[in-house]
């Protein structure tokens, strides 16, 4: 896991390739990347079918056009949105406000659970069609048809563990932002309107300021008892 707040080891730094394939939240990007190409393109190439009777095509689902279109429309969205962060990846260490990498990271977290979501939804559809689904006698793309069943069912994983990855980062960025670079102390801010409070010491102060009050000498020094002569 990398050092810093929220993941950026060195605020403003160079992109470095390297580092950037070794985390597992750009591994699993890579992978969610490619199982989105499986689902939408299985469907697209082999789910739809022509009917025996006449030239018109039909989905292999159950003949049902919208499981088709939730395959292909999540595949195509999921695809881009792996591209999108995967950019975001590599732009991120040059990010040199706190805040802003905190909304990157929230971002993270948030899109990453949608689209869990999104694929666990479109499992369960893709999955309860194909059970039903009849008049194929052929078997025309039946592999086709589970490759996108099975992907789906993958991508849940592979999705939920980029929104795991990235509430961590998101952990340990809380811890380690008061440390980075965009943290003042509040004692040495030029723009606060008052001096910041100075414990009064007990020693002698040869600035002249604070320190511990003392009475004047002369306040209560007894006056002369008794008769003194004065000249005249």
């Amino acid at each position: 896991m990398e050092g810093g707040a929220y993941g950026a080891g060195k605020a403003g730094g160079a992109f470095d390739p390297y580092t950037l394939v070794r985390q597992p939240h750009t591994i699993l990007r890579v992978v969610s990347w490619v199982f989105s190409i499986v689902v939408f393109g299985s469907i697209v190439n082999e789910g739809y079918l022509n009917s025996p009777s006449d030239s018109k095509e039909f989905c292999i689902y159950n003949h049902n056009p919208n499981a088709c279109g939730y395959g292909v429309t999540v595949g195509v969205l999921a695809f881009l949105t792996c591209l999108l962060y995967l950019a975001l990846d590599v732009y991120f260490p040059q990010i040199s406000s706190v805040k802003d990498r905190k909304k990157a990271v929230l971002s993270d977290i948030g899109v990453s659970a949608f689209w869990a979501f999104l694929w666990f939804v479109g499992f369960c559809y893709l999955a309860n069609q194909w059970q039903v689904s009849k008049d194929n006698p052929l078997n025309e793309g039946t592999d086709a048809a589970r490759a996108a069943i099975a992907f789906s069912f993958f991508s849940i994983f592979t999705w939920a563990g980029q929104a795991v990855l990235a509430f961590q980062r998101y952990q340990i960025g809380a811890d380690s932002a008061l440390f980075s670079q965009d943290y003042m102390d509040p004692s040495q801010d030029s723009s606060m309107p008052y001096a910041p409070y100075v414990e009064p010491s007990t020693g002698p102060d040869p600035a002249g300021m604070g320190g511990t009050y003392q009475q004047p000498a002369s306040a209560f020094e007894p006056e002369p008892q008794g008769y003194q002569s004065q000249g005249y």
